[in-house]
């Protein structure tokens, strides 16, 4: 008689739904979505940083899920419970002690150390691509604790498929070498990662610890939200053969302010406010297009980065230029819900490379408008590379060249979408059952 199958303990590292970035978002419902694939009785739980323990509802197979959030503390208060490195302290007393019973006593003494005991395996996605030091060395050390934490407990780590590198730093270079050398299997969502990894690894050829997986945010179910306001003059979204093309448009709020230094941080060709009024321009008077603003990363102005007080304010610019060509996606949306939006377009550009993929995913044609090579490395991995407008290479003449290849290609690469998702979604689906083998 075959034995049911032992339900399985899953933490999830570097991902939470308490961020205004859909692209983590995305991350964090497509890997949840795999696990439920393939371990269909399975406790998934977010390790993560917030200052409240919290439950997120996630709509999985059309149920409703609760998925708890252990809040870890990222903090210069040594003294809390859930502080990082206070929990790294007592990890590695813990692992030194000699005596079973009294490393049981001080984890059961900390309610974080004994959830983490509980658990069976940790799998991190570290935001997709901040396994890095691109970012500056404080956010590498934002998702690299809690991995060091896991590793110092015992537990297998797993790299869900991500951008690992590139490292700029010996010192982050260093302690992602020995994350990687102590992780149980380690997936690229990029063919280049593959060879990046190895190289900070030290291996020459192939390793069958070092996989290649499409990125989790392919199989992320599109969800129809139950309203959404679209600030326009007659916009019928409808795919009605007479209607105008409608291209969705991604802008970036973090590449819109120079990037955390404000100061052209990832060193782009082009200036990123002028290519997005030129290409709104390109779009609504050569092209005939109608443009809707879409933002990925939500938040008010007092959220740096955020893409919809950048979206608004180009919208209230340049609405009296465009009228009713221009429109503008407000309020606020889940993964699900702006994935379901952009799938309405017939044609999108966009500066988040997850609003690229919700929009490939569902087999619209896709130009991304990179600033890192993650970009270039997830587009490869489906063929659509030649697509990808990297402003940290090229000036927006050529910019404009690539996005109008792609839109009067529009037809063609749609089919060639069609032909290809289902086994990318296939191979995502199926990741936890391969790691499990």
């Amino acid at each position: 008689m075959e034995q049911p199958e032992k339900q399985l303990k899953v933490l999830l590292l570097g991902v939470s739904f308490n961020t205004r970035n859909m692209g983590v978002g995305a991350l964090a419902a497509g890997a949840i979505k795999c696990i439920r694939h393939c371990h269909p009785g399975s406790d998934i739980k977010l390790l993560d940083y917030g200052k409240m323990a919290e439950t997120h509802t996630l709509k999985v197979a059309g149920k409703d899920e609760l998925i708890e959030l252990i809040n870890l503390r990222f903090s210069k208060k040594l003294f809390l419970a859930n502080n990082v490195a206070l929990l790294i302290m007592l990890a590695a007393i813990a692992r030194l002690l000699p005596f079973a019973a009294v490393k049981r006593l001080l984890v059961d003494s900390n309610p974080y150390l004994r959830k983490i005991e509980e658990s069976d395996i940790a799998a991190s996605i570290a935001g997709g691509d901040s396994f890095s030091d691109i970012y500056g060395l404080s956010r590498f050390f934002y998702v690299a604790l809690p991995q060091v934490l896991i590793l110092l407990m015992g537990k297998p780590l797993v790299q869900l498929p991500q951008t690992i590198g590139p490292f700029a730093s010996k010192l982050p270079r260093t302690i992602a070498r020995a994350i990687l050398k102590r992780s149980s299997v380690i997936y690229s969502r990029d063919y280049p990662g593959l060879l990046e990894t190895r190289e900070i690894l030290g291996i020459k050829g192939k390793n069958e610890r070092i996989r290649f997986c499409y990125d989790m945010g392919f199989v992320l179910d599109p969800v129809k939200p139950r309203e959404f306001s679209l600030e326009t003059a007659g916009l019928d979204w409808s795919r009605n053969i007479d209607a105008p093309c409608t291209v969705g448009l991604n802008v970036s709020g973090l590449l819109y302010m120079g990037g955390y230094t404000r100061g052209n941080m990832f060193g782009l060709k082009a200036d990123y406010k002028e290519l997005v009024g030129e290409i709104i321009e390109f779009l609504i008077n050569r092209k005939k297009a109608r443009v809707v603003l879409v933002p990925h990363v939500f938040g008010g102005p007092e959220h740096t980065e955020s893409d919809s007080t950048v979206c608004r304010r180009l919208y209230s610019e340049l609405k009296p230029r465009y009228g009713e060509r221009l429109s503008l996606l407000s309020g606020d949306y889940d993964q699900g819900e702006i994935k379901h939006m952009i799938g309405m377009c017939d044609f999108f550009i966009g500066s988040r490379m997850h609003a690229c993929i919700a929009a490939l995913s569902q087999c619209i044609p896709a130009v991304p408008i990179a600033y890192s090579r993650k970009f270039i490395g997830v587009m490869e991995s489906i063929g659509v590379e030649s697509f990808v407008a990297d402003p940290c290479a090229l000036e927006s003449g050529a910019i404009l060249d690539i996005i109008d290849k792609a839109f009067e290609d529009r037809a063609a690469i749609a089919e060639k979408l069609r032909a290809q998702m289902p086994a990318v979604k296939e191979k995502v689906l199926n990741l936890f059952r391969e790691i499990h083998d």
